[in-house]
């Protein structure tokens, strides 16, 4: 149940794992610089669902570059962004996580970006109090290396007794919810509690939770990486607003800013291909295609050609935002050679027939296999 909003004290929007400068090498050269692209994109959807809400400050939680001394480029990327979208009454919070931790040499103590930071963003450089909006606080606390067994919530003190007011916490690190985990910068799953805290706002992990997931209040919660960076993360793709409220209770809304979905396909037969062909929703897809099909010649051919549809080429683009084709298993079913090479002059027939006995030996059947089917495709072209 919404709150009036006479009675909201405090309006948060929470994100986290931006990564930026994330390269994607498993995809092609042009689909990974396309996701590179994505994780800068999204920054104007993050910025302006925080303007839609009107929110009294953003909190960033870790984890903003993938690497703690990014490229000139990725750097300017973000100061582009932050410039952009810049608004004096608003505060923005960067805290720096295990990938880009705050350390001497990082971007976060450059004396060039950090110069050209807007005046109300601030680069959280160790454990600190700030104050927000009506009385409330916030505590935050960086990852100062990229590894750790300390808990950051032991740096935030408990609420005293008597102290009334909003308190909010800012850290990057793991919980341990899962099981076998290796935990790096372990949070305490009752953190949140233990200091004192009315919301506890934390990155790493990349899809949208509370934790531990039946306690709504007070909530600890990961927003996830606001666009996916693999195809097994759960539920990434989103930002948390929050609205916490005079009684000191905070409302959670999970908000999608993502531009892209993730998704991983197997395909074992030419239907289950060209249903695939047919959806209307693949320009927004990071696609995994995993191909396992034997056929025949006619269907073969066809599959190459929806494959080279879905993929694009230097002439056209493809019909997926970004492909990642697994050709397991596409070859050519050899059973119903002779549908197809009886009409064919008596010195091909002598062809195939050598191919075929040459399919036999497994380690020539690769190369057989992509004869017969050449051929296959020339005298098909052929007439």
């Amino acid at each position: 149940m919404k709150a009036p909003e006479d009675d909201i004290v405090l309006k948060l929007l929470h994100t986290a794992d931006w990564h930026l400068g994330r390269r994607f090498r498993a995809f092609s050269e042009e689909g990974g610089l396309r996701l590179s692209r994505a994780r800068f994109e999204v920054l104007d959807r993050i910025f302006n669902e925080a303007e839609r809400h009107q929110v009294d400050a953003v909190l960033c939680a870790g984890d903003l570059f993938d690497d703690p001394q990014p490229t000139r480029e990725v750097a300017d990327g973000l100061l582009a962004a932050l410039k952009k979208h810049s608004r004096n009454t608003r505060p923005v919070f960067l805290l720096p996580g295990n990938h880009d931790p705050a350390q001497p040499d990082s971007v976060w103590f450059d004396a060039r970006f950090r110069k050209q930071l807007p005046d109300e963003v601030h680069v959280v450089e160790q454990a600190k109090e700030y104050a927000l909006v009506n009385g409330c606080v916030l505590w935050a606390v960086p990852c100062e290396s990229k590894a750790g067994q300390l808990d950051p919530t032991l740096k935030i003190p408990r609420r005293e007794p008597g102290d009334e007011r909003v308190r909010v916490g800012l850290v990057h690190g793991s919980t341990y919810d899962a099981r076998d985990a290796q935990t790096n910068f372990p949070i305490a799953k009752d953190a949140v509690i233990d200091r004192g805290l009315d919301y506890l706002a934390i990155g790493d992990t990349h899809g949208f939770r509370f934790i531990p997931p039946e306690r709504k209040q007070p909530p600890t919660v990961y927003p996830g990486a606001p666009e996916a960076t693999a195809f097994d993360e759960k539920d990434p793709g989103s930002v948390a607003v929050v609205f916490i409220t005079r009684q000191r209770r905070a409302m959670v809304n999970q908000r999608r800013v993502a531009a892209w979905d993730w998704e991983e396909v197997t395909v074992g037969s030419i239907s289950e291909l060209r249903q695939l062909a047919a959806r209307q929703d693949l320009k927004t897809r990071v696609l995994r295609l995993n191909v396992d099909l034997r056929l025949p010649a006619a269907e073969l051919d066809e599959a190459e050609r929806i494959l080279e549809a879905l993929a694009g080429t230097e002439a056209r683009h493809g019909a997926v935002g970004v492909l990642d084709l697994k050709r397991h298993c596409l070859e050519l079913d050899l059973s119903n050679v002779d549908t197809w090479s009886d009409a064919l002059p008596s010195v091909l027939q002598a062809t195939v027939a050598k191919l075929r006995t040459a399919a036999e030996d497994p380690q020539r059947r690769p190369a057989a296999q992509r004869a017969l089917f050449h051929l296959f495709r020339a005298t098909r072209k052929a007439g």
